[in-house]
């Protein structure tokens, strides 16, 4: 049944690496997984905000019972959760009990002492940086079903440009160390958004629009339209914002930093 389907969540530096990595613990070849791609990472800067790739990997049929991951049964009201397990590179300081977590998806941390961590890791962060600032932490809503709900960290102060720089370089790399603290400090995987005095909000709401807008003229002109290079949780805005739209598929295409979208009419 679908909503029992064991899934593999996998981390590595590529999503070719995580693929590879991901169908190797599982036993299997990629013609009996079916692969989605949750985050295509990111290279960054000088290793700054550098980013690595996430996949969830689903099994089509149930495998001999050597290849098979130990089906859930636990208490009645937990039985529609789907058992995720994730996978991470070695290098991933974050992993909290080896590569693979048998732990059942269920078995979550308090709320609020996620949200507390969150909260004090990023200030204490912002201490060291010299950055006075007010810091909150709350929960967003999960993309979808399948996905992590996220903790959105809020900083509001006064003259904070100094934590954005150059197209969210520096805002990114203070998210991404900030999710390996985290991450690390409650022993599982923690999908971290950062936003200072509301940038994010401002620069997704400008992505959507654009989106709208390019998706309108390719369907007018009948023409593919590529977009400028984005990084890729901004490529994603653009994919999530078309993927109702009947009108128009989208795809990305390039190779990081120069990675980019095209919208293309049906």
């Amino acid at each position: 049944m679908e909503d029992n389907k064991t899934t593999l969540e996998v981390i590595a530096p590529s999503v070719e690496e995580a693929i590879a990595k991901g169908v190797s613990e599982l036993g299997l070849t990629e013609n009996h997984v079916e692969i989605e791609v949750l985050d295509e990472g990111t290279k960054g800067l000088f290793g700054l905000g550098s980013r690595q790739a996430r996949i969830r990997i689903s099994i089509k049929t149930v495998p001999s019972a050597e290849a098979s991951p130990p089906p859930a049964d636990k208490a009645s009201g937990e039985e529609e959760n789907p058992q995720t397990f994730i996978s991470q590179a070695p290098d991933e300081e974050f992993a909290a009990e080896g590569a693979i977590s048998t732990a059942p998806a269920s078995r979550q941390i308090p709320d609020d002492i996620t949200l507390h961590v969150a909260k004090e890791t990023v200030s204490e962060l912002l201490d060291k940086m010299k950055v006075q600032a007010e810091v909150t932490a709350t929960l967003g809503e999960a993309e979808d079903a399948h996905s992590r709900i996220p903790v959105n960290v809020d900083i509001h102060g006064d003259d904070l440009s100094i934590l954005i720089g150059r197209q969210a370089e520096t805002l990114n790399a203070l998210q991404y160390i900030s999710s390996l603290i985290i991450s690390k400090e409650l022993g599982r995987a923690v999908t971290l958004v950062i936003d200072v005095e509301g940038y994010r909000q401002r620069r997704e709401q400008q992505i959507r629009q654009l989106a709208r807008r390019m998706a309108e003229q390719a369907v007018n002109t009948n023409r593919r339209q590529v977009l400028e290079p984005m990084p890729a949780n901004e490529r994603r805005l653009v994919h999530i914002e078309l993927r109702e739209n009947p009108l128009v598929t989208t795809e990305s295409t390039g190779e990081e930093p120069h990675r980019k979208v095209t919208i293309i009419p049906k």
